[in-house]
């Protein structure tokens, strides 16, 4: 079967606790049926676009060699750099092999700065989708619980980056196990990179937690500014259930006024109000729009 959600994996300074602007990570879907179009890589994408045709025949890719070209089409300056990145992504899901020995030698080239990459691009945003590669072989022999229970490990020494981060929101169980680790964290920085890799799942058994996190997030000792990292995950999530929870999400946050902190406030428009145009940039509708297609 070929997943058609896809998650575009750039590099990440620092332990996941960013923005998501600010840790250049990219996620993408189009054309799942029963879940919302979504895209950090464009602006508002819908299907039947330029755009969502050349997203659509990286995506819809079955084999492995004509992803690994246009990856390094990417790389020579021939090709589009992004969708290079997404290309490996799809590799990853694909789970060959053959190009997972190659995906480890092009990584070992790019930490040797033995690599070269177009003026203004940087080889190593090559390197989370290619971890992601060896990792998606790697639970191919492992098994999911063994992956996860490793992957898990790394959590709290923040001693991970977006391949892992992607992988863990892939693996059986990942979603139960990152909400009970959430809920029992008692500082700050551990519950934020929790409720982050749960951006990475689109497993709906999430949704109660993190459309009750959205409306009150003091309720969880957050500040409201992580608030967005709930909306970013019921969006990512992108079913019917998950969008009409953040839909009530929001009027229950409206209602307890959970972000009419001055501070929250961008371009002169409050939190709720960003939020909304992210919503439409990222999924190219409005929640009430989605709700009436799904």
């Amino acid at each position: 079967m070929i997943r058609v959600g896809t998650v575009v994996l750039l590099m990440v300074v620092g332990v996941l606790i960013c923005p998501r602007g600010a840790r250049a990570q990219v996620l993408v879907r189009l054309g799942q049926p029963g879940r919302a179009t979504y895209s950090e890589l464009h602006e508002a994408l819908r299907e039947g676009t330029p755009a969502a045709l050349r997203v659509l025949a990286v995506t819809r890719e079955a084999h492995a060699g004509p992803l690994w070209r246009r990856t390094h089409a990417a790389i020579e300056g021939t090709g589009e750099w992004n969708e290079g990145l997404l290309a490996l992504t799809r590799l990853a899901e694909l789970r060959d092999a053959a190009y997972a020995d190659s995906a480890a030698r092009l990584r070992q080239r790019i930490e040797a700065g033995r690599l070269e990459a177009p003026a203004g691009r940087d080889p190593s945003d090559l390197l989370p989708a290619l971890q992601a590669i060896e990792l998606e072989r790697a639970r191919a022999v492992k098994g999911d619980s063994v992956l996860l229970r490793e992957l898990l490990e790394l959590v709290p020494s923040g001693r991970y980056g977006l391949g892992e981060a992607w992988v863990i929101g892939r693996l059986n169980g990942a979603s139960d196990s990152l909400q009970a680790r959430f809920l029992a964290a008692a500082e700050l920085e551990p519950k934020v990179r929790y409720l982050t890799l749960l951006g990475f799942s689109s497993d709906s058994a999430a949704i109660p937690l993190l459309a009750r996190v959205y409306a009150s997030p003091d309720s969880f000792d957050l500040p409201a500014r992580f608030g967005s990292r709930a909306s970013d995950a019921l969006l990512w999530i992108g079913t019917r259930s998950s969008l009409r929870a953040l839909l009530d999400a929001r009027a229950k946050a409206r209602k307890r006024k959970s972000y009419a902190d001055p501070s929250l406030q961008r371009g002169g428009y409050d939190f709720l109000a960003n939020d909304s145009s992210a919503v439409i940039s990222r999924t190219g509708r409005w929640l009430t729009d989605w709700l009436e297609r799904l």
